[in-house]
């Protein structure tokens, strides 16, 4: 589903739920743990199984009782960290970088929930961490009611943020939506600091196709969007400029994000979610 129509639908709760049903659909198998991995394969039904386990879906189409297996559900603890720095506001194609880290986060937050994963969601504003929601009874409904009232606005100013004291008594789950945009290594600083070999720390980085690629011509206001200032330029001028610090910065954010326990996934704007969440899940 293109991720357009998913943002005209205004519920994201239903959004997070077909991205996670499309991303889940013919998945027989997964090789990680955690975030809606819980079904691994179908079998025939034997003597002895619970009815209720029957995919009848299935069985109306081939006429087959299957049984749908799982694992043990892995408990684990799962936060989400979405950054509401003025930069996630970039826009593209009617779609704006907030808009899908929501959905997407929506999308892993469904599928966590339906594994039975304990779920908490944080904020970075003005670069200091906040706590949003914690972990608890009904957190997947108050994620998803937080991230819908979500805004983005400001700067990193706090040079010295820290992540709210984790627990390191069991496996946890770290998932980061940004565009990770940084004057000092801001965020280099902070995933440092927050990495360990019991934490797994994936992180989504959000870019337009333009911020890349830069194939825009002729005369534009550019604004930059946590501090508001304008500048007027003529794109082709600039264009291999744009590109190869664009290219040179994303090297070197790749070199410094190289770190045990942390996975680097850059996303477009334009690719479709549940393909981005799939390959995520059987990678």
């Amino acid at each position: 589903m293109l991720i357009t129509e998913l943002i005209k639908l205004n519920n994201l709760q239903l959004a997070g739920k077909l991205v996670s049903d499309e991303v889940m659909l013919g998945i027989q198998t997964s090789r990680r743990s955690g975030i809606g991995t819980e079904f691994e394969q179908y079998r025939h039904y034997a003597p002895g199984d619970d009815p209720k386990r029957i995919d009848w879906k299935i069985f109306a189409k081939t006429s087959h009782y299957l049984v749908r297996e799982s694992a043990t559900e892995s408990n684990q603890q799962i936060r989400f960290l979405l950054d509401l720095s003025g930069s996630m506001n970039y826009t593209e194609a009617g779609v704006s970088r907030l808009q899908y880290a929501k959905i997407l986060l929506a999308s892993l937050a469904y599928l966590a929930n339906r594994q039975g994963d304990q779920l908490s969601l944080y904020s970075l504003d003005n670069g200091t961490v906040r706590t949003r929601v914690p972990a608890g009874k009904q957190a997947f409904q108050k994620i998803v009611a937080t991230l819908e009232l979500a805004k983005a606005s400001g700067a990193w100013e706090n040079q010295t943020a820290s992540v709210p004291e984790f627990s390191r008594k069991q496996a946890e789950m770290l998932v980061i939506a940004s565009d990770f945009l940084q004057v000092d290594d801001e965020w280099v600083k902070l995933i440092q600091q927050v990495a360990g070999p019991r934490r797994e720390i994936v992180l989504f980085q959000l870019l337009g196709d333009q911020e890349v690629d830069f194939s825009i011509s002729g005369f534009y206001r550019f604004q930059d969007l946590e501090s508001g200032k304008e500048i007027e330029l003529q794109a082709d001028a600039i264009r291999d400029t744009v590109r190869q610090r664009a290219t040179e910065y994303l090297a070197n954010l790749e070199v410094n994000l190289r770190i045990p326990h942390v996975r680097l996934i850059r996303v477009r704007l334009s690719d479709p979610i549940a393909l981005i969440l799939k390959q995520f899940l059987t990678s």
